[in-house]
């Protein structure tokens, strides 16, 4: 596959559905409502995967303590605040303004201490920026330039660090249900939400995410059961969503 360049890793197009949606962010029956049901299992592969990279207990309410950790692209905040109730000194990023202003109110309300940001990977990065683990969830498939956003943040990654990414794989069975079905029969997202054209396959991602210098320990499927109405991580089933972590050597 053949990834364009461009001078930034904004696509305004991007943010501007995003930021349509700001006000809906903390709505678990809203239009973000997949993001919440999916929530759990994302959760649950960051605190196994951090948790044996950095010698922690998962089952420690605070098993994060002491860590640093960026959610870049991270909205209203889903996954930010759970990571934060961990223990971790938590940075949220995201370019959108009214997506991290809904953040910092939920936030506020809840009592919880979050340095959320408006703005870039690239401008972060240019700080000089650096964190134990850097996340990225469902955010490679909007950005306007793959390589350098994967180099921008894969430069916050300390040695010893981990990425974590989460995406859609581009296959048939990703555009019946993630565009087919989720936008255009069950009306989950705003039709037009996603590209598949802009899907990545595993191998892909991985050929991306090493180019940066750092080396994937993993890819886990996220499998959605229509019956049961229940997300569940499958190592073996990668066709839709699936996540990845990497690691800096140290």
């Amino acid at each position: 596959m053949s990834i364009p360049h461009a001078q930034s890793t904004v696509d305004a197009a991007e943010i501007g559905n995003f930021e349509a949606m700001a006000a809906e962010w903390w709505d678990p029956n809203g239009r973000l409502r997949p993001l919440h049901d999916m929530n759990p299992i994302r959760l649950e592969y960051l605190k196994r995967e951090i948790s044996a990279r950095f010698g922690r207990d998962a089952k420690d309410s605070r098993a994060f303590e002491g860590l640093s950790i960026l959610d870049i692209g991270c909205g209203g905040g889903l996954l930010t605040e759970p990571l934060a109730r961990l223990g971790a000194a938590m940075v949220g990023a995201d370019a959108g303004a009214a997506n991290i202003a809904a953040a910092k109110t939920h936030a506020e309300a809840q009592g919880l201490a979050i340095d959320y940001r408006a703005t870039t990977a690239e401008a972060l990065a240019a700080e000089g920026a650096r964190f134990d683990v850097v996340v990225a969830m469902e955010i490679v498939e909007h950005v306007a330039d793959l390589p350098l956003f994967l180099r921008e943040i894969a430069s916050m990654v300390k040695p010893g660090g981990l990425l974590f990414l989460a995406t859609m794989n581009r296959t048939l069975k990703s555009f019946a249900l993630a565009i087919v079905g989720a936008e255009y029969i069950l009306r989950w997202l705003p039709i037009g939400t996603h590209d598949w054209k802009k899907f990545l396959t595993p191998k892909e991602l991985e050929r991306a995410v090493e180019a940066t210098g750092l080396e994937v320990l993993d890819a886990c499927g996220m499998v959605f059961d229509p019956l049961r109405g229940h997300w569940s991580l499958k190592a073996g089933d990668l066709d839709v969503n699936y996540l990845m972590v990497a690691e800096r050597r140290a």
